[in-house]
């Protein structure tokens, strides 16, 4: 494809991104799949510039009102990035959009003013206030700042970085050693991560479907933040374990594996084809204790039958996803005041529902991906004030059982919070509490 091709692409991914409001990756999916003449190289040029626009929108348009005043769109925006995150000068824009086949139309005498004005440019400029420079919706600027302080700027630059490839090996298919030398015999090499201690980071790109460790399910992807997630849940053999929002069950077969396929897990959900999609998931991981449940809403008449019969029961909570803006750089424009409250409003209402679950003596895990305060600490210390039955456990002491107890927990206070920039993963947030031994549920309707 000519340059200028791959530009008209991207607009037209771009146009199509903010018609479906995201997600962004299953819109680039579904554009090269039904555009198959679209080679590899060129496919990696145009998801670049793409998600560069993605990445890097607030500060995309600011030039555009800075240097010109245009309102802006997919065609504008990729010219921008073109000129300052690409480099492109004011002759090759001028020759890539010349209206000729496959290629943008030609340049308007403003367009061309603005290629000049942007030649050399940087993406940043001092004068960008601190929404623009962090590239956030304003509304949050507030809530992330509670949230990082001083650090703020360093955290969301971290956000804009693309996102690391992390894979969880399943202890029931073999060790973290073993897999790791499996892979770098199908020339695939990995790092030992961190924090998990079941996780490999890759250090490039592989076809993952193709590795015989995939087929066999001796891994799954899965970020690093997510592994230690589920380790805090510190899910043993011969317990029953409640994943009351498992989705297409990532956490659910890390549990799994933590209980060695003894035990039960009974992995919930309110959508059918979240837990349709767990199906093949445990079927190639080699799980045999888990059981799928449909519940019609979080307050189904299920959990009121099945009280107190739980040791663990996480909960792994709809939020804004703030914390997976690395893999996910669009949803932050789509999302607005109205989400969060929505979103807070149901938090509490699965807690209190799943919170009845528990024995006593056993434990609530509650978890997000979000950087947002008002998701993560806010809302537990409203739950704790509504059922005293539970108590919060330091962080620090699970971590030390359950994930590590050789290292320090990564981070300060009573729960654990990762983030991109401090710890090289998604964000995550998650708070262990304990129903205490006497305790009866708060509420037995």
């Amino acid at each position: 494809m000519t340059p200028g091709a791959r530009a008209q692409a991207a607009i037209e991914l771009l146009d199509a991104i903010d018609e479906a409001r995201g997600p962004a990756d299953s819109c680039a999916q579904h554009y090269f799949r039904t555009r198959r003449f679209i080679g590899a190289k060129d496919r990696a040029a145009i998801s670049r510039v793409v998600y560069g626009v993605l990445r890097r929108r607030a500060q995309i348009d600011w030039w555009l009102s800075r240097a010109g005043g245009a309102e802006p769109d997919a065609r504008r925006r990729v010219f921008v990035a073109l000129a300052v995150l690409e480099g492109w000068g004011a002759a090759q824009l001028i020759e890539a959009f010349d209206g000729g086949r496959f290629r943008p139309p030609a340049l308007s005498a403003a367009e061309r003013n603005l290629g000049t004005v942007l030649a050399g440019r940087s993406i940043s400029h001092p004068d960008q206030p601190v929404d623009v420079r962090i590239n956030a919706p304003a509304w949050l600027v507030p809530m992330l700042s509670a949230r990082f302080g001083g650090a703020l700027e360093d955290e969301l630059d971290a956000v804009v970085d693309e996102a690391t490839l992390d894979l969880r090996v399943n202890l029931l298919k073999g060790e973290r050693d073993d897999v790791r030398r499996r892979l770098a015999a199908e020339g695939v090499e990995a790092g030992i991560t961190p924090l998990s201690p079941w996780g490999l980071r890759l250090k490039g790109r592989a076809r993952l479907g193709e590795l015989k460790a995939f087929k066999d399910g001796s891994i799954e992807v899965q970020d690093e933040g997510s592994q230690v997630a589920a380790a805090m849940v510190d899910a043993r053999p011969g317990m029953r374990v409640c994943d009351f929002c498992a989705g297409a069950g990532g956490k659910t077969l890390a549990l799994a594996a933590t209980m060695r396929n003894a035990g039960k897990i009974v992995a919930c959900d309110t959508v059918a084809r979240r837990l349709d999609g767990a199906a093949p998931r445990l079927r190639r991981a080699g799980v045999s204790n888990v059981e799928r449940r449909l519940l019609a809403t979080e307050r189904d008449v299920w959990v009121k039958r099945h009280k107190e019969s739980f040791d663990r029961v996480l909960v792994d909570a709809p939020c804004t996803g703030t914390g997976t803006w690395r893999r996910n750089p669009d949803a932050r424009w789509f999302l607005a005041p109205a989400d969060l409250r929505e979103l807070v409003a149901k938090q509490a209402r699965i807690l209190d529902s799943a919170a009845r679950l528990v024995r006593p003596g056993g434990r609530l895990v509650y978890v997000t991906c979000s950087l947002l305060p008002a998701e993560d600490e806010k809302q537990v210390d409203a739950f704790l004030a509504r059922d005293p039955g539970f108590r919060r456990l330091a962080a620090e002491g699970v971590w030390h059982e359950a994930v590590s107890a050789a290292t320090a927990l990564p981070g300060r206070g009573p729960d654990l919070v990762l983030t991109p920039h401090r710890h090289g993963t998604d964000g995550f947030y998650v708070a262990v509490l304990e129903r205490h031994a006497s305790a009866r549920p708060a509420d037995e309707g």
